[in-house]
């Protein structure tokens, strides 16, 4: 048709030629698509006093945001068709992630500020019963030592990363392709249903870092690092102990003791016995989560 080719000229011009700059920009998209959904969930239960949202809603929708981000910006590739973040991209990783969380965290701020003033009255507070900060960061409960708060950080992210790594190996049990970030969702799912009360499970520090730059210049002020004994830091550095961790654990207990390729025998022999074992039905229990 007529218009076809004009179509392909302006895809053709505003078609990135840069992998590493493509790789960017879909980090950045998903990054933001993941805080706004996040921050949406928690924005609306907390400025309607939780008649229009709960707990369970704001992990579920974290979750089910997990999902939407990764599969948005998760399969960026080059040329070459291969998917995941090249060597380049992971130098800029934190910062785009900060700068994306950044933004997002504004965007909830404008959808929500009618909401948000009318909760507060126009008084945006850190603590208290109208607090409003942690709609957008992380901030432990009253209860809750550095200490405790640091090794929750460090136990979450590294059952994160191990997951992770089990969903992701392929010599494990495996998850069919294109159904990874549902996988992904479910786990974060559980994680906050089981681990969410102490903190919010934050499991990542760009994710709790940049909304936190973002609320200390919106009006919060000052106090959004001095809360909680200076709590700001912990979601900062715990999670990269956490996944450290985590990976080092995974690989020493799971992934160094795959049999080897000269074992197809053995691999075989197991196949056969886990599609009999599938053959006999067996009753499953609901689990019972308690936060």
């Amino acid at each position: 048709m007529a218009w076809t080719q004009p179509l392909a000229k302006v895809k053709g011009q505003l078609r990135i030629r840069s992998l590493l700059a493509r790789q960017c920009l879909a980090e950045f998209l998903g990054v933001f698509v993941l805080m706004l959904l996040t921050q949406g969930a928690v924005a609306q239960a907390v400025t309607s006093g939780e008649t229009k949202g709960n707990f369970f809603t704001m992990f579920l929708a974290g979750s089910l945001a997990v999902v939407i981000a990764i599969y948005v910006g998760g399969n960026v590739s080059g040329d070459e068709g291969k998917a995941g973040p090249s060597e380049g991209t992971e130098i800029y990783a934190k910062e785009l992630k900060l700068l994306s969380a950044f933004c997002a965290s504004g965007a909830t701020y404008v959808l929500y500020y009618d909401a948000l003033q009318n909760y507060t009255s126009g008084n945006l507070t850190v603590t208290g019963p109208k607090e409003t900060a942690s709609i957008f960061a992380t901030y432990p409960a009253p209860y809750l030592s550095l200490n405790n708060g640091f090794l929750d950080q460090v136990l979450g992210t590294g059952i994160l990363i191990v997951g992770i790594l089990a969903i992701l190996d392929t010599r494990n049990k495996g998850v069919p392709a294109g159904l990874e970030p549902v996988a992904v969702g479910l786990l974060i799912l559980v994680i906050g249903l089981s681990m969410g009360a102490n903190c919010g499970f934050p499991l990542n520090p760009a994710r709790d870092l940049g909304p936190r730059l973002f609320t200390y210049v919106a009006g919060w002020g000052p106090e959004v690092f001095s809360a909680g004994n200076g709590w700001w830091w912990v979601p900062v550095v715990a999670p990269l102990v956490g996944a450290a961790l985590g990976t080092a654990t995974y690989q020493l207990l799971v992934a160094l003791h795959h049999p080897e390729d000269s074992e197809p025998a053995r691999d075989l022999e197991f196949a056969q016995h886990e599609v009999s074992g599938l053959e006999t039905p067996a009753s499953a229990q609901k689990p019972e989560y308690k936060l």
